[in-house]
């Protein structure tokens, strides 16, 4: 059951500095982004650990590069824009009258809050590195594909709502 992988997993995720050529590389460099964007960022363009340093840097750690380029500012807004969604959907949840439309927002908002959640916590230390990508901001065809469909029927879901109302 408990593998050398799995130890290495976490020990990567809640002490990467006892392993940081190996287990813990991803997550230092992650924290070095996230360190040098400070309040306001580098500049858009200019990351210097996209360039090879992270890996994987336009998927699972596009949120390290945003930090790094953007700041905590660029974070806030991108945190705030996944909130928004999450919550307006919770909303249309809300106010749906039909149950399975209800049930169809409440899963959709959820996906999508939890996906974000996971990346969040990945990036920052709080969670292992699954490889969980960033909604609508991480580079990665079938993800996007899947939340822009997903949005689609939480859009449907809403017309719905509103001529129910009329």
């Amino acid at each position: 059951m408990v593998t050398d992988v799995r130890i290495a997993r976490f020990t990567g995720a809640y002490q990467p500095y006892t392993a940081p050529d190996t287990d813990g590389y991803h997550l230092i460099q992650s924290y070095l982004a996230i360190g040098v964007g400070g309040i306001t960022g580098e500049g858009l363009g200019q990351s210097v650990q996209k360039l090879g340093y992270l890996m994987e840097a336009h998927t699972d750690f596009i949120m390290a590069i945003i930090a790094e380029e953007l700041g905590f500012i660029g974070v806030i807004i991108v945190i705030g824009t996944s909130a928004t969604i999450v919550l307006r959907g919770y909303f249309i949840a809300r106010k749906c009258k039909d149950s399975f439309g209800s049930l169809i927002a409440i899963g959709i908002s959820t996906m999508v809050g939890i996906q974000a959640t996971v990346n969040l916590g990945a990036i920052s230390g709080v969670l292992p590195i699954t490889g969980v990508t960033l909604p609508f901001i991480s580079y990665g065809g079938l993800s996007l594909l899947v939340l822009m469909v997903s949005m689609g029927v939480l859009n449907n879901v809403a017309m719905n709502v509103k001529k129910e109302r009329v």
